[in-house]
């Protein structure tokens, strides 16, 4: 499973308009959504447009060549399009990808039970 989080840029006057296009997604693109693949999938908004997203997905290549080949996602790619600053193509397909520098439980797994921690006390 790869966990991937992603970063795009609403235009601050449009925020509200994404917002209440995002209650109500359309029923065929939340099916398209799943049968790519993409679980646990969330979006954040920040106040200024910042929009970052999460999912977890078993092949990001498989579900990113799913979605791209779906007249359903091309639809809500072309009506969520408008409401980006500086998009250059379908935002599913043009988003900035993050690399993860950590993640929880890896670390937990990671860790040798016997072992206490030098370091209790402190915080990420």
């Amino acid at each position: 499973m790869t966990r991937v989080c992603f970063r795009l840029r609403v235009a601050p006057e449009r925020i509200p308009e994404y917002r209440a296009r995002h209650e109500a997604v359309w029923p065929d693109m939340l099916r398209e959504i799943e049968r790519a693949g993409r679980r646990n999938y969330s979006l954040f908004l920040d106040p200024d447009g910042l929009l970052v997203g999460y999912y977890e997905v078993d092949s990001v290549l498989e579900a990113d060549r799913y979605l791209a080949h779906s007249e359903v996602a091309a639809t809500w790619e072309r009506h969520m399009g408008d409401l980006f600053d500086g998009l250059d193509g379908r935002a599913d397909q043009t988003a900035t990808e993050l690399a993860e520098v950590f993640h929880l439980e890896d670390q937990l797994a990671a860790l040798i039970p016997s072992t206490p921690s030098s370091h209790q006390g402190e915080s990420a």
